[in-house]
């Protein structure tokens, strides 16, 4: 073996190892009657590159996949890239201009479209190397993207089933509008930002009482242009004579009413808004209940648009308020809120300008401010396919890992509103609806399909139809992932094998967005749920708990800690960390920790290289006899069935931790160190040949049973190592990955146990005592094990020179009575006895652990000021908080040791 494990050197070799054995390919024929497991991974975008988030998420479906594969399942795990409408008509949009070569509008939509499949050839899918080089084990050989033309006819065949079904329709309704792309966006595309602004005071002239004001109080005072209305709460005395009159709208001299809706609250601005239906959601709703008029005072850039609009000038006042209103024709959103003010200000009628922190929504990707737009748009009626999917999470034919995760998805479905499937864009699948001469549409799954329902509709076969120029939202295609990924609408023989999915992993954050509408779709389509099970995972934070984000700073780059320890430091970091609930607050240090523990497992499987330990064909761990062999064996049962269990339950941090465990605690830290007088021993005499050989080859079982277990968190170490540990030995059958998962050995270790388990606790009680004391580390201490049981007098003969050896004794007797002076230590229920009189300073130790506990007591005082501090409580960051409690637990603990400390130094006088 290389001293030293090189991940950069290995991790390339290994990978090319898996896909030229086809490794990971689903249906391998040796596989044909295995149980089918199958996950289709998130798919994500084209125009991605691996960030933390995806590394967490992609790491625990392999965990899961190689767990299941090693159990003998056969696996799919569905790889596959989403086409990001939006995203990627940007990328290209702006390659274009960085190039000065002419827009997509100059070039018109065909030529446009080849070229982003241009550059999604030559550029696109990226991720997908990355997620290679992280260690995915997906079968890479069916890699799927939305636009493929099988992917696309599943998304016409859908489109055209719920056209049918009555579930798809068209409609005039608010969207979340963006004025720079030009077209509408889903909520998970709004970012809310906090900006400063004003909140304006309006008047508005109360209808045939000359004098009297309402005031309203809005963030955009150019929307008042298609007020509609003014809402009061119906329990606020002070507009209640006002319900039911008119107020004139300013400027434009409409007559708008006066609404007593709950809506408005009377403790924020002046219990008065204005209502612009057209304009704001809420408003749209107020306007619903109440049957008022949408008047539309925007156009698609946000320009103000109210020229010839009936709707605007329908009960408007001719004059000269209303000519300098129609000369903001055009005039963009920001310069006509400041032109509208001043004609406010003109006229009196602005009673206050406060300055105003707000949130407000902006596009992810353009930047700009959403304007919540109404326009015609194609959606869905999901309110019945909703009920089916909430029947079948409450019926736990699919279940929701953590379980609470189920109220959010219960909360969103039964709140639903119609789902905008439309798109303003020329990237993506352009919707299958075609319009014939008088406007009427045909829904078909291919233009002659159209035709043909055209020259019926008709009745003759000179008709001209024209296409719907928008494309289906990107979540409507990724909702059908899970079946148009296996061949849908063909019935294909991997759509009948792997449907429905055993488990989804996803985070919380688009429960709604994409688990609920692949739970609607694939309900409605094949009756089924699409997965059995939905892990949703946390977020992946910086270590101080704080969202990473590129303004703060904080980002980590999974690339380059690839780079810095290995892909399986950062696979074992997140797994180990990923506590189902709970935010991974992740640091360079961790993952470097972690490196260490790879670093660990190299070291002794080096040294066992260096003691002769090779595999023995053959060899029977349920037959060894060597109490310290004996007990490795069942150790690593126990820790085998700890680790199943725990990815059985989703538990990746428990699978992690009891793996780290039995790794460098039981492995590496004693039972190697307990070896080393049997693997370094002479073996002139027949009973000493016998036990080395015994425990060289327990040592190699150890270790293959090892890359077992930490197969699924770290691949490309445990793949090598299973190469190398191949070679002396029996020759290896197949690659680890494809190996089966261990099983514990059926052996009586509880003797073995119980006797390892002393010396391991004796020795750790005594380096404690050491440690703590302060002892000096050349200093050799006698042992006395006080009225000790013939058992524990027994233990201690065979042990004697080991104990002395690890624990640094000069020797270990026993006595009736502890010997004065000496600290008492209980294990396994008797006293042991360590004199440390004439060793330590006992004056100074009490007083330096005295001076501890003072600091101790003073910074848990400090941290509790902090926290019984409302000021700190409301303004303090969340993760400043949690840190705040976490160094007070950490304190306390600190505090409880040296207590026990000081407590055994009192007994020493």
């Amino acid at each position: 073996m290389e001293k030293t494990f090189e991940p950069a050197s290995v991790e390339a070799r290994i990978a090319g190892s898996w896909e030229e054995a086809g490794a990971f390919r689903a249906g391998r024929p040796e596989r044909a009657g295995a149980p089918p497991y199958s996950i289709v991974i998130p798919p994500p975008n084209v125009t991605g590159s691996l960030h933390m988030g995806h590394a967490l998420n992609n790491t625990l479906q392999d965990i899961l996949c190689r767990f299941e594969r090693m159990r003998g399942k056969d696996v799919l795990w569905q790889p596959g890239m989403d086409h990001a409408g939006i995203a990627t008509q940007m990328v290209v949009e702006r390659q274009l201009a960085e190039r000065k070569e002419p827009g997509r509008r100059e070039m018109g939509r065909e030529a446009f479209v080849a070229r982003v499949w241009e550059w999604k050839a030559e550029s696109g899918g990226a991720i997908g190397r990355q997620l290679r080089r992280l260690g995915a084990s997906c079968d890479w050989s069916r890699e799927r993207f939305t636009m493929d033309e099988g992917l696309s006819r599943a998304v016409r065949k859908v489109f055209v089933q719920l056209f049918r079904d009555g579930l798809i329709y068209k409609d005039k309704r608010l969207v979340n509008w963006d004025p720079r792309f030009q077209t509408a966006i889903s909520d998970i595309e709004v970012e809310q930002v906090e900006v400063k602004g004003h909140l304006w005071h309006l008047r508005y002239p109360v209808a045939d009482e000359p004098g009297r004001f309402i005031t309203v109080a809005t963030t955009r005072p150019e929307t008042m242009l298609g007020d509609v209305a003014v809402a009061v709460h119906p329990d606020d005395e002070r507009y209640r004579d006002l319900v039911g009159k008119d107020v004139l709208l300013p400027l434009v001299g409409r007559r708008i009413p006066v609404v007593a809706d709950s809506y408005s609250d009377p403790e924020k601005g002046t219990g008065a808004v204005k209502i612009t239906p057209a304009h704001d959601f809420n408003d749209f709703e107020v306007g619903k209940r109440h049957g008022l008029r949408l008047i539309n005072v925007l156009g698609p850039e946000a320009e103000v648009r109210i020229a010839g609009s009936e709707d605007f000038l329908r009960g408007a006042t001719p004059g000269p308020d209303l000519d300098a209103v129609l000369a903001l024709e055009g005039v963009d959103r920001a310069k006509a809120r400041k032109a509208v003010v001043a004609l406010l200000e003109e006229r009196e009628l602005v009673a206050a300008i406060e300055p105003h922190t707000h949130v407000v929504p902006h596009g992810d990707r353009s930047g700009v401010v959403i304007e919540p737009w109404l326009t015609d748009q194609w959606y869905v009626d999901v309110k019945p396919l909703a009920e089916r999917a909430l029947k079948a999470v409450r019926d736990e034919r699919t279940v929701f890992i953590p379980k609470n995760w189920e109220k959010t998805f219960f909360d969103w479905l039964e709140n639903i509103e119609p789902w905008c499937v439309s798109r303003q864009l020329w990237w993506g699948h352009q919707i299958p609806a075609w319009y014939g001469p008088d406007n009427h549409v045909f829904v078909a799954e291919t233009e002659e399909e159209a035709y043909d329902a055209a020259i019926r509709h008709y009745g003759n076969g000179d008709v001209a139809l024209t296409r719907d120029a928008d494309v289906l939202d990107t979540w409507f295609s990724s909702g059908l992932w899970p079946f148009s990924t296996l061949g849908w609408p063909d019935e294909t023989p991997e759509l009948a094998r792997y449907y429905p999915t055993s488990t989804l992993v996803t985070g919380f954050d688009i429960i709604f967005f994409w688990v609920a509408r692949m739970m609607m779709m694939g309900l409605h389509v094949l009756g089924e749920v699409p997965f059995r099970n939905v892990y949703i995972h946390a977020l992946v934070r910086d270590e101080r708990g704080a969202k990473m984000s590129k303004s703060k700073g904080n980002v980590i780059d999974p690339l380059d800690l690839i780079d810095r320890y290995g892909a399986d430091a950062l696979r074992f970091t997140l797994a180990a960390m990923a506590a189902q609930g709970r935010d991974i607050k992740l640091s360079t240090q961790r993952v470097e920790g972690y490196r260490n523990f790879a670093t660990k497992l190299w070291n002794a499987a080096r040294f066992a290289e260096m003691n002769g330990c090779v595999r023995v064909a053959g060899f029977d761990p349920a037959g060894a006899s060597g109490t310290l062999n004996r007990w490795i064996v069942s150790a690593a049962g126990q820790a085998t069935a700890e680790i199943t269990k725990a990815l059985e339950e989703f538990r990746f941090n428990e699978a992690a931790g009891a793996a780290y465990r039995f790794v460098w605690n039981l492995f590496c830290d004693w039972y190697l160190e307990l070896a080393k007088p049997v693997l370094q021993g002479d073996e002139g005499q027949e009973e000493n040949r016998l036990a080395k050989e015994e425990t060289r080859a327990t040592v190699a079982w150890v270790i293959d049973e090892i890359s077992k277990l930490l197969h699924p968190f770290m691949p490309f170490i445990t793949e090598e190592l299973w190469r190398i540990k191949g070679e002396g030995g029996p020759a290896r059958e197949e690659l680890l990955t494809l190996s089966p998962w261990p099983q514990p050995v059926a052996t009586d270790g509880e003797a073995a146990a119980a006797e390892i388990g002393w010396v391991i606790e004796l020795v750790s009680a005594i380096r404690s005592v050491r440690s703590e004391m302060n002892v000096p580390a050349a200093a050799q201490i006698p042992l006395a094990l006080v009225a000790a049981s013939p058992v524990t007098r027994e233990r201690a003969g065979r042990w004697r020179e080991t104990i002395a050896r690890l624990a640094r004794l000069s020797d270990i007797d026993f006595a009736d009575v502890a010997p004065a002076g000496a600290v008492q230590l209980i294990v396994y229920g008797e006293v042991a006895a360590l004199p440390l009189a004439g060793i330590i300073d006992l004056e100074a130790e009490r007083a330096r652990l005295t001076k501890e506990a003072d600091k101790l007591a003073a910074d848990i005082a400090r941290i509790d000021a902090k926290l019984g501090n409302a000021d700190f409580i409301a303004r303090a960051p969340e993760e400043i908080v949690e840190e705040q409690h976490e160094r007070r637990a950490a304190a306390e603990a600190r505090q409880r040791q040296i207590s026990a400390a000081l407590e055994q130094l009192a007994s020493l006088g």
